[in-house]
């Protein structure tokens, strides 16, 4: 079984000293199950976390509810997501389990894959139905904004190749390309992530709340590479 290292997802950035006044960076937090919740479930929640396929076919023959929750709110599938299980999820989605649905934190599998930088599971996901354009988390945003977020390139194109919308702009105001300079550490990670963005053609003009663009804040933070991306990116 696959266990992620990313169970407990936190990412805060600090916004420097000189920049334009914007809301204070989200935690993108999502709770995987813990072993002790593990410990207490039965079954399609056991056999998603333990990965079994077999299980997971079997106990929907029998009539056993693919979209049941936990005490917060995972589905079996959520929980295939969390351990990256994708034998356990491509079962769970034959049998008809809805991998649309939000969990208590407000996240689809999709989602959850994305934050953990799990690119082949985001595909996955979205080729078993998982929409890529779900509006998740408590800042209206989407998986899309997530990966940009934390710099996942590969993520951040193979959202962009299942459909996810380059210009959402959630609760705070901000874009995926936004957030991808003012979340960002400027480095190759972000930079991709912003090239990626350019690419599909993700609209710089866009500001945040206060009108400040994607370029501005490349701008304030020094960061070169990417303000020169942007630059290119704009009709002449």
């Amino acid at each position: 079984m696959k266990i992620l290292s990313h169970l407990n997802v936190l990412a805060l950035s600090i916004l420097a000293a000189l920049a334009v006044s914007a809301p204070t960076a989200p935690a993108l937090a999502q709770t995987a199950p813990t072993a002790a919740e593990a410990a207490n479930y039965r079954g399609l929640h056991l056999a998603a976390y333990q990965g079994d396929a077999d299980a997971v076919e079997r106990l929907a023959a029998e009539g056993a509810d693919l979209d049941a929750r936990d005490r917060v709110g995972r589905t079996p599938a959520h929980v295939a997501a969390f351990t990256s299980n994708d034998d356990a999820l491509r079962a769970l989605a034959a049998a008809g389990a809805d991998l649309n649905l939000l969990d208590g934190e407000l996240y689809d599998v999709v989602t959850i894959a994305a934050v953990a930088n799990d690119p082949e599971l985001v595909s996955l996901a979205i080729d078993l139905g998982n929409r890529a354009d779900l509006i998740t988390s408590r800042y209206v945003g989407t998986a899309l904004i997530a990966a940009a977020h934390l710099g996942h390139a590969e993520v951040v194109r193979r959202l962009i190749a299942g459909g996810a919308p380059l210009d959402h702009v959630n609760n705070l105001g901000w874009t995926a390309l936004i957030e991808a300079v003012i979340l960002g550490d400027g480095g190759p990670d972000h930079i991709a992530t912003v090239q990626a963005l350019l690419d599909a053609g993700a609209d710089a003009s866009i500001g945040d709340n206060s009108g400040v663009t994607p370029l501005r804040h490349a701008e304030i933070r020094s960061y070169d590479r990417i303000a020169n991306l942007i630059r290119a990116a704009q009709p002449n």
